[in-house]
């Protein structure tokens, strides 16, 4: 008995019979301890043994067997916890070193499942949709600002189940089936946080950055942009809608610089030395040319920028999909583990 009050029998009547039998029953409440099997809360069961035996008495003096092969549940109150899945009983008989009698006893294993159903409505799957909220972060516009925010909450969300968990199970050393699958979900949102760092950091690169590499050119945006079905990717990366705009309105510029400085110039061969509209002439085109090389550049900044803007958006797509496929096999590795 694992009482701490322990208390004598209650004096009841004994039963004698002329044949020798004795039937003495004695009510009781007892109370036991068993070891506790965490390791799959909440699908785990556990097996408590009840020994019923004699210190005093030898196996020559008190005989004891039991009647039935199992214990009899037929007065057992449900438990809203747990679930009785049978009792069965062994006789076993014991010689100890210090003495030569043998000593009998009597053990029933109380064979205990817990019931699964409110961990899962209530923690399980909880943890499960706020974990196929952390892939979707990738999927954010890097523009929106809340791609990092996101990430935050739902692991400051499993924090607070984590300790759910923790406040309703009873303290052991083995890990918990469902606390593993706690850790393992933060460690991966903590990843996709730190990757999401990484690649709004990519997205945010100004004109001073270098040129995409070509290794990661044939491999991000070809590549994996094909794997993930980012296909604007391609066709952003031409522009072929600004690119004739583009050159018309160099055109355009040019040729608007330059009739005038004709017009000017046949307006001043009249009255003025060749030698002075020459002179303004080539100003005139020096400006023009300072204007193309501006326009040059910036369309060449902007061009590296976009390309780094879709590197930061394949690699989005690439790892949405990545941290999808590692929820779903983790939910279904916990779900294996507990079957």
């Amino acid at each position: 008995s694992a009482d701490e009050h322990f208390g004598g029998s209650m004096e009841t009547n004994v039963v004698l019979r002329s044949d020798g039998h004795i039937t003495w029953d004695s009510p009781a409440i007892t109370k036991s301890s068993c070891k506790v099997d965490v390791s799959y809360f909440p699908f785990d069961g556990q097996q408590c043994r009840l020994t019923f035996g004699s210190w005093t008495y030898n196996g020559n003096q008190i005989d004891l067997r039991n009647q039935l092969d199992s214990g009899d549940l037929t007065d057992f109150v449900e438990n809203v916890e747990w679930e009785v899945l049978g009792m069965p009983a062994t006789r076993n008989v014991i010689t100890y070193g210090c003495c030569s009698e043998p000593y009998p006893d009597v053990t029933y294993t109380l064979l205990l499942r817990r019931r699964a159903s409110f961990y899962i409505f209530n923690l399980l799957l909880p943890c499960i949709m706020v974990s196929f909220l952390a892939p979707l972060g990738f999927y954010l516009p890097a523009d929106s600002g809340e791609k990092v925010s996101l990430g935050v909450t739902v692991l400051l969300a499993l924090t607070v189940f984590q300790l759910l968990v923790a406040e309703s199970m009873p303290p052991s050393e083995s890990v918990p089936l469902i606390g593993k699958y706690y850790i393992a979900t933060m460690t991966m949102i903590t990843a996709s946080t730190a990757l999401t760092i990484f690649i709004m950091n990519v997205h945010h690169c100004g004109p001073g950055a270098r040129p995409v590499p070509p290794w990661a050119r044939r491999l991000i945006l070809h590549h994996l942009a094909r794997l993930c079905c980012v296909y604007e990717v391609g066709e952003s990366c031409k522009s072929p809608q600004r690119a004739p705009g583009g050159r018309a309105a160099a055109g355009d510029a040019r040729a608007a610089g330059e009739s005038p400085g004709d017009g000017q110039g046949g307006a001043e061969v009249r009255g003025c030395p060749w030698d002075h509209c020459l002179c303004h002439h080539d100003g005139l085109l020096r400006n023009v040319g300072y204007i193309a090389g501006c326009f040059r550049r910036h369309r060449a900044n902007q061009r590296r920028t976009g390309e780094w803007k879709k590197v930061a958006k394949v690699m989005d797509r690439f790892f949405m999909w990545v941290f999808f496929l590692m929820v779903f096999l983790m939910s279904v590795l916990v779900l294996g583990n507990a079957a």
